[in-house]
């Protein structure tokens, strides 16, 4: 059943959203944005956010009658040559296309702006005096009110996001000054430590930084990919409803992942 037309247009609720979260804030190598739309002066009916663009997600928009799928990750990351059904990327696109539905997405530009992935990350741990860290200033690093031993901090990050494990690399630190990146963030364990972190949170670390870790004098911890960033959602579905209250937001929640 079609849900009632919000007051934006799809180009519109792209244009609201970019203005707080705007592209000079993207890595170079960053391909989100609007990547499909088939009208742009379409009313928006409904959206659905998801942290991936899968056909599933794409099922619930079409289900609960949204034309605007909103993600985290992008539609469109490396050049497609056809749009034939051939691979995954074509068949969602043929999909959206089908159902009338727009895909937007906003990656590491939603990392790195203020309220963002990882200051909402930050915030779920209760961190203090948060800054941006790192070459690109995505991750955020702050201090916890109170210290904790590496198993407690462990524990109560894998409750906390929902998590069916967590990875930990024991540096024999006590977890005061916490480092995070969330999803994939091996490439900053070097500027976590850099910036004075006993700790580094992330979704995905490598496993020679892991075992490493007792001789590189920071514990790591790894939560999954998905688990450190879907928190975000419920951020994305606030900013839609200040550009428009009147839209109906649904949420996939599903990281087409689980652990047997």
């Amino acid at each position: 059943m079609a849900q009632t037309k919000g007051f934006l247009t799809v180009g519109e609720l792209y244009a609201a959203l970019e203005a707080r979260m705007p592209r000079s804030l993207s890595c170079d190598w960053d391909r989100d944005g609007l990547s499909f739309c088939p009208d742009t002066e379409a009313r928006v009916t409904g959206v659905t956010v998801a942290l991936d663009p899968t056909e599933d997600a794409i099922s619930l928009a079409r289900e609960t009658g949204s034309n605007v799928l909103l993600t985290h990750h992008p539609l469109i990351f490396h050049g497609l040559t056809a749009i034939n059904g051939g691979d995954v990327v074509s068949r969602r696109v043929l999909s959206l296309a089908a159902a009338g539905i727009s895909a937007m997405s906003f990656h590491t530009r939603l990392d790195a702006v203020a309220g963002g992935v990882n200051d909402t990350l930050a915030a779920l741990l209760g961190l203090c005096e948060v800054t941006p860290f790192g070459e690109e200033a995505i991750g955020r690093i702050g201090t916890l009110a109170q210290a904790e031993n590496l198993s407690e901090f462990a524990s109560r990050v894998k409750s906390m996001l929902g998590a069916p494990a967590v990875l930990v690399g024991d540096a024999g630190k006590t977890v005061h000054r916490v480092a995070l990146l969330g999803g994939a963030g091996g490439d900053d364990v070097a500027a976590a430590l850099a910036a004075g972190a006993d700790t580094y949170l992330s979704g995905a670390l490598g496993y020679h930084d892991l075992t490493d870790a007792p001789e590189s004098g920071m514990n790591l911890v790894a939560a999954g990919h998905y688990y450190t960033e879907a928190p975000v959602c419920d951020v994305l579905r606030a900013w839609i409803a200040e550009a428009d209250n009147t839209i109906t937001c649904d949420f996939y929640a599903s990281a087409n992942v689980a652990v047997i």
